[in-house]
């Protein structure tokens, strides 16, 4: 009992960490699966047919490619507007300024659905076609806040006297903010950039209202959940997650490499 309660604290973390991978493995299985009809939801066999043809289902890599560009499109967007809009709140003062810092948050705590409702009656009202650029448009929208809060996080955290010891070295406003600011800064860009893409990519509420006739790869994964999953989504979505994963190695040995660098 003493040892389970001086572990108390690493069980839970690593029960928490087995719950949400846990739904990762299981689509990761059944990527090797052979399916006995339209339903691939019990383990037949193991085979590689999917992985070797991902694109064998119509209109699924259509779709992903669609998802992918709007998910970069918009993460380009948001964290441009949200990196200045940050900066701004952050840096200066205006009127008004109380009122914007409590609207920010206003995206990350109403429903998804009630944020796509008012964006689907907007654009009717305005008599915009349903489609690639309304679906590009609300998710810049929603995507705004959550990259507009990463970044103003690490901005206030910055020691002003790093950009006050640059000027005093003759250095320019763009040379300031390029040499000194912004490295400063680019973990929380990263970070809201990062988490603005996986927001674009996996949306399906705010999409299903704005796409029109325009079919996305949640849309494509929902559609098909209603005839039948078939084996080659297991693999896309087992290709995402690993790539993820990779990422985030890959940052940390970075990170580490840097930390080991700085301390020598």
């Amino acid at each position: 009992m003493r040892w389970f309660r001086r572990n108390l604290v690493v069980l839970a973390g690593l029960g928490t960490l087995a719950y949400l991978i846990l739904p990762n493995i299981v689509v990761m299985v059944f990527s090797f699966n052979k399916p006995n009809g339209r339903f691939n939801y019990t383990w037949q066999r193991f085979s590689t047919d999917a992985w070797q043809d991902p694109c064998g289902v119509a209109d699924l890599c259509g779709s992903l490619s669609l998802s992918l560009r709007i998910a970069a499109w918009a993460t380009l967007g948001a964290t441009v507007l949200g990196t200045m809009i940050a900066f701004a709140l952050v840096r200066y003062r205006f009127r008004g300024r109380g009122p914007i810092n409590s609207l920010i948050f206003l995206p990350m705590a109403m429903p998804e659905v009630v944020m796509a409702a008012s964006l689907l009656t907007l654009f009717l009202n305005l008599g915009a076609r349903l489609g690639f650029w309304t679906v590009l448009i609300a998710h810049i929208m929603f995507c705004l806040s959550f990259v507009v809060t990463a970044v103003k996080a690490r901005v206030m955290s910055m020691d002003p006297r790093l950009e006050e010891a640059a000027r005093d070295l003759y250095a320019g406003p763009v040379q300031t903010f390029v040499r000194v600011t912004l490295p400063i800064a680019a973990p929380g860009i990263a970070a809201g950039a990062l988490l603005a893409f996986a927001l674009s990519f996996d949306d399906f509420i705010i999409t299903n209202f704005n796409a029109g006739s325009t079919v996305t790869f949640p849309m494509f994964v929902w559609g098909s959940a209603q005839r039948g999953t078939p084996v080659q989504i297991n693999v896309i979505g087992t290709a995402m997650f690993v790539l993820a994963v990779l990422l985030v190695l890959a940052g940390q040995i970075v990170g580490n490499r840097r930390k080991k660098t700085a301390t020598t």
